[in-house]
């Protein structure tokens, strides 16, 4: 059935030999494009039947794979090999996935790159890096290798700093994912992954259409907003259309609809026909959360809720080896409780009610593992529950475990809130392979579990995802644009924004935005334009303060925000007229309040709020946004003055510059681009007050910012401190045009 030929330490590519210890099996057919399975010898050796017989699967499906297995010592030799593969001009790598124990990069000086992630790098290492196999996928970035972590069950960790010339931005050449399931103690690999590909065999073998979806949503999410949820029903009905309709089905599942929600969820997982889940919602490694205390407002229900809370506060600290009586009398003073809130704390019968209730708000692993979930695809947009560094993991239970689940997609460490997940995500109907998806929304952190080439059955799957990978022509995406479906235009959108010349395709993404009817055509025109930055985006910008669809007008807060121009602060204050309404809208202006001139800001409060009749309640609430902007203007004040003062220790200059990564005060950036030119101020505060820099992409003083590091660059500044004015002048300068 199969013409392999084991190649011994070569590895044959368009007819030259690459020295190489490894062992490669050829594709057996032709295709236009390639996929590669990476495995460990020990794993190919247990499991290399399943793997051929994987194989014959994906040529079947189009696409000529190799199989690639060795005794792999680092990560440096799995990239050059795919890295060799996605050159061949005969037929480019498109993929690749890594099966079994393959080292994992943990990438550091990179935090740019994740969605949300901020951690102080002098935290154990294996905590503040990120697991990243971008490092696989993505060629442009370039990483310098540190240490190969000796901790026992940590060998496989490799840790890679990001390099100063390196690009700054994600923009994957290939795709990637993991054949890795979670262990437990007693537990092997081996035989999960020969479960695992026998069951993708038998399911890979049949088609499945994209007919039934399950949406949920968990507590604390999005500031648990209405709106966001409603917005991104009405962005999936454009997207996905058919759902909506007779012979279609799409659930919606919110926390707010049980005490334990979670029973509905699995419920529904394990129904037959679900074919894609979508889950948002916090999470651990260990757990999706998805019940708070109950949301209630009755006298008895609201009483039970807060002795819950203080039983476990008090259990915590005993447990902690704290003063219980001195924990009390605590709780007793700030709330005014009595002692009979604290009767039976640590009954047995009491603690067994309360663990099982506690148990019962979140989905555990227990709840996942081998529990006969039918949805073949499964995205958790939530924290940690991709860790697959770990040995244990919730999200790796989902394919790997005696479920009908196909792949997973989740993130190996925190992420944002306020994620653009469903971009794209209509093409899944279209037949997009979830590794072309996956291209679309990955950061440092999202990763692809199982089968990445794995799609729903489409009559164009073929010809869009070959096309997505190899066409560049300009005539067949503009047909592509005429069609009458969100996502193709989305794609086509993109596609057009990286092929056509700015004065092009500018003016075209803006005509989208204003005319298009689907939000997440308007969405996408409006985020290649942020890439411009030009008059269009900034016409745009200000149109998007009323747009239709939530998360636009929360998304353009954030831009604003990052802006932190004179120019947006009447669009700010207007968000407040607009939008009070929207609870994570009016979270994001809440937080940008603290960044506008204050005085400025003050002036248009008084005009848009204080005013207008049209606003109920307007003066009192003038009054407290005037008392809110000069405590942010003090504390504004206080932080240029903290960074123009000589006396303040290294310790504590280094807390202020680093809270600039996330509080970007763009009035202190002078301050800051004194402080890193300054060769009295301490290498470590100018190395991490130029990284903070790097967060000011959008920021009205960014050519002030790369005058700095200029500057520094030419000076006689330490090595590590010109390696940071580097990265910084890339990060600021490919945020625009970087499609």
């Amino acid at each position: 059935m199969y013409n392999i030929k084991r190649v011994v330490g070569a590895l044959l590519l368009s007819g030259s030999l690459m020295a190489n210890a490894q062992e490669i099996e050829k594709p057996s057919i032709k295709s236009k494009t390639s996929f590669a399975i990476v495995v460990d010898k020990e794993t190919y050796e247990a499991v290399g039947s399943e793997i051929r017989a994987y194989k014959q699967v994906v040529e079947k499906d189009g696409l000529g794979t190799y199989v690639i297995y060795d005794d792999w010592q680092s990560p440096e030799k799995i990239r050059q090999i795919l890295q060799k593969l996605r050159q061949d001009k005969g037929s480019p790598l498109e993929g690749v996935v890594l099966v079994g124990n393959i080292p994992v990069p943990m990438i550091r000086d990179a935090q740019f790159l994740t969605s949300a992630f901020k951690m102080n790098q002098k935290i154990r290492w294996e905590k503040s890096s990120v697991p990243s196999d971008r490092y696989y996928d993505d060629f442009d970035l370039k990483f310098d290798f540190l240490k190969q972590d000796t901790a026992k069950g940590k060998e496989h960790y490799f840790y890679y700093s990001l390099r100063p010339d390196s690009k700054q931005y994600i923009n994957m050449d290939i795709y990637s994912a993991r054949i890795k399931p979670p262990v437990a103690d007693g537990e092997q690999m081996v035989p999960k992954i020969k479960a695992y590909l026998n069951k993708l065999i038998t399911l890979r073998s049949k088609n499945y259409r994209l007919n039934d979806m399950l949406v949920s949503y968990g507590h604390g999410y999005n500031s648990n907003s209405v709106n966001a949820v409603s917005g991104e029903a009405l962005a999936l009905k454009s997207q996905l259309p058919h759902l909506f309709k007779p012979g279609g089905s799409i659930k919606f599942l919110n926390f707010r609809n049980a005490d334990f929600m979670k029973f509905n969820l699995l419920s529904e997982l394990k129904r037959e026909g679900v074919d894609f889940a979508y889950m948002t919602g916090h999470g651990t490694p260990t757990l999706q959360l998805i019940n708070g205390y109950p949301l209630v407002s009755n006298p008895q229900p609201s009483m039970e809720n807060v002795a819950r809370y203080l039983r476990s506060k008090l259990r915590d600290a005993k447990e902690d080896g704290r003063d219980v009586e001195k924990t009390k009398e605590g709780f007793k003073s700030s709330l005014g409780v009595s002692d009979k809130w604290f009767e039976n704390i640590f009954d047995p019968k009491v603690i067994e009610q309360d663990s099982v209730f506690n148990a019962n708000l979140d989905v555990q692993i227990e709840d996942v593992r081998d529990a006969g979930i039918q949805a073949k695809l499964v995205y958790l947009n939530s924290c940690l529950t991709g860790s697959f560094q770990l040995d244990n993991y919730l999200a790796g239970y989902y394919p790997f475990s005696e479920n009908q689940n196909v792949v997973a997609i989740a993130n190996s460490v925190g992420v944002l809130q306020d994620l653009w997940p469903a971009e794209m995500m209509g093409l899944l109907h279209q037949g997009y392979r979830v590794g072309n998806w996956l291209k679309h929304i990955a950061y440092l952190e999202t990763h692809v579990l199982g089968d990445p080439t794995f799609h729903f059955e489409s009559k164009d799957a073929y010809a869009l995802n070959e096309s997505v990978f190899l066409n560049k022509d300009i005539a067949y995406w503009k047909r592509v644009l005429k069609e009458n479906n969100a996502d193709l235009q989305s794609l086509a959108l993109v596609k057009l924004a990286a092929l056509m010349p700015e004065k092009e395709s500018a003016p075209l993404l803006r005509d989208f935005y204003f005319n298009s009817s689907f939000e997440t055509t308007r969405m996408q025109a409006f985020q290649l334009l942020r890439q411009f930055e030009n008059k269009e985006y900034i016409e745009v910008l200000h149109a998007a303060k009323n747009d239709p669809y939530e998360y636009i007008r929360r998304r353009a807060i954030y831009d604003l925000t990052d802006f932190g121009s004179d120019e947006f602060v009447k669009d700010l204050i207007q968000f407040y007229v607009s939008d009070p309404h929207s609870e994570r809208v009016a979270y994001r202006v809440r937080w940008a309040l603290q960044f506008m001139d204050p005085e400025l800001a003050k002036q248009e409060v008084n005009t848009l709020i204080r005013q207008n009749k049209a606003v109920h309640n307007g003066p009192a609430l003038a009054d407290k946004l005037d008392k809110d902007l000069d405590y942010y203007g003090k504390k504004r004040d206080d932080l240029i003055k903290s960074l123009q003062n000589d006396n303040m220790s290294e310790k504590e200059k280094l807390g202020e510059v680093t809270t600039l990564r996330l509080y970007r005060h763009h009035a202190a950036v002078p301050q800051v681009i004194t402080l890193i030119k300054n060769n009295k101020t301490p290498e470590t505060v100018r190395v991490a007050a130029l990284e903070a820099l790097g967060w000011f992409t959008l920021s009205y003083q960014r050519d002030n910012i790369i005058k700095g590091c200029d500057e520094v660059l030419k000076s006689d500044a330490p090595k590590v401190v010109k390696d940071e004015a580097e990265k910084t002048k890339r990060r600021l300068r490919e945020a625009t045009h970087k499609i």
